[in-house]
């Protein structure tokens, strides 16, 4: 359905839409190839689209999160995997704009400018084999050192990997959990390409190695209780992630519902009773979708999710919303197929390129058990873990 925009959700959803119809043309021979789209980041580049959440004031764009969803939405709808892997960027921008504008900090700043002078792409690694992606713990080991730590560890799911500069990252000292900032760059970190799954391929999420690396104090950004639900956390992580996860596999859905109606227009069998059902029960679930992460991008702006919720009720409001626009996407695929029937199974085709992405939304953080989990216990007055309450 047709979305009813502000002035500047549309002018980012047509920067995005432009880039989108290129990178579609793309999609299959780098999801074919299982490589990464380098091509789509000089587009980016160039158009200015990776400092989409950057503040205008620092050399960005200056999307605020309600206008950097539809936005990553309209470029999923082309390239699934260019906009997941672009959203490790963007989305992280977004939250350190969000606490420069309310701080002024000016380490930020200058951090900030670096990215709108395109000399910094972000990633975030802290995703670990055997570990649930909570950022309450992790097996990575940080060994204190004159004038900082020696980092230790293997992280997987490394998204963004192949072009970021630098990356933030987890390790455990003792029973703190320490948050780096880490160049990737720096000789002791290892990018090891063993990516090769079933969807996202050209997202290149290679597993990242840490040996023996030096993190200085000033990479600290933060430390909390280890198994503590962190405040900062929430608010420059999850708040803003969760939801821009969502939007990427929302687009891919609305990306293939689009491509769907093309097909059954043209087959001349739109005004077939079946078709029309299966397209509406398509469409209800994406604007439930679309609701969820509005109704999300307003309590976060207005700092109601923060001031109003503990956090883990703040969490559980970010599980809940990943996890609509995720399984939702997942089901508006399988709906379609009632609609296009064979084409959906047509290799040459984009259809099963979208199908096959939208599967590993499900798992992502919050999985489907870990957002359940969160959403239940918050309804029941359960309290999963003790939660540190003072936020940065």
């Amino acid at each position: 359905m047709k979305q009813c925009l502000t002035d500047r959700q549309r002018e980012f959803v047509e920067l995005a839409g432009r880039l989108a119809d290129t990178f579609a043309e793309r999609a299959e021979a780098h999801d074919r190839d299982n490589t990464f789209p380098f091509d789509n980041y000089k587009d980016m580049r160039e158009s200015g689209f990776l400092r989409l959440t950057l503040p205008e004031e620092l050399g960005g764009l200056g999307a605020t999160q309600a206008e950097a969803i539809p936005a990553l939405e309209r470029l999923a709808m082309g390239d699934g995997a260019t906009a997941l892997a672009v959203n490790m960027h963007i989305s992280p921008l977004g939250q350190w704009s969000a606490v420069w504008r309310r701080t002024g900090d000016p380490r930020l700043e200058t951090f900030l400018r670096d990215a709108a002078e395109d000399k910094l792409i972000w990633a975030a690694v802290t995703s670990e084999i055997g570990t649930p992606n909570l950022m309450t713990d992790a097996r990575t080991t940080a060994t204190r050192t004159d004038g900082g730590f020696v980092i230790n560890g293997r992280k997987n799911f490394g998204t963004n990997t192949s072009v970021a500069t630098h990356c933030s990252t987890t390790a455990r000292y003792g029973d703190r959990l320490l948050l780096c900032r880490v160049a990737l760059s720096d000789p002791a970190v290892t990018i090891h390409e063993n990516w090769d799954m079933l969807g996202m391929r050209a997202t290149q999420s290679n597993d990242v190695e840490f040996a023996d690396l030096f993190v200085p104090d000033e990479a600290v950004v933060h430390s909390l209780p280890v198994g503590h639900l962190d405040a900062r956390v929430l608010e420059t992580v999850f708040s803003w992630a969760m939801p821009a996860f969502g939007a990427v596999y929302n687009g891919v859905a609305v990306g293939a519902l689009e491509w769907a109606k093309r097909q059954v227009v043209r087959r001349g069998i739109a005004a077939q009773p079946l078709v029309m059902d299966s397209i509406a029960e398509v469409e209800i679930l994406l604007e439930q979708s679309r609701a969820v992460l509005y109704r999300h991008a307003d309590e976060v702006s207005s700092g109601r999710l923060l001031a109003q919720l503990s956090v883990q009720e703040g969490l559980a409001r970010c599980g809940l919303v990943k996890y609509v626009c995720c399984n939702n996407a997942v089901a508006a695929m399988t709906k379609l197929v009632e609609v296009v029937g064979g084409a959906a199974y047509v290799r040459k085709l984009p259809f099963q390129r979208m199908w096959r992405d939208v599967q590993a939304g499900p798992f992502m953080p919050f999985a489907n058990h870990a957002a359940r989990e969160l959403v239940g216990a918050s309804a029941l007055g359960v309290e999963l873990a003790p939660t540190s309450e003072v936020h940065p």
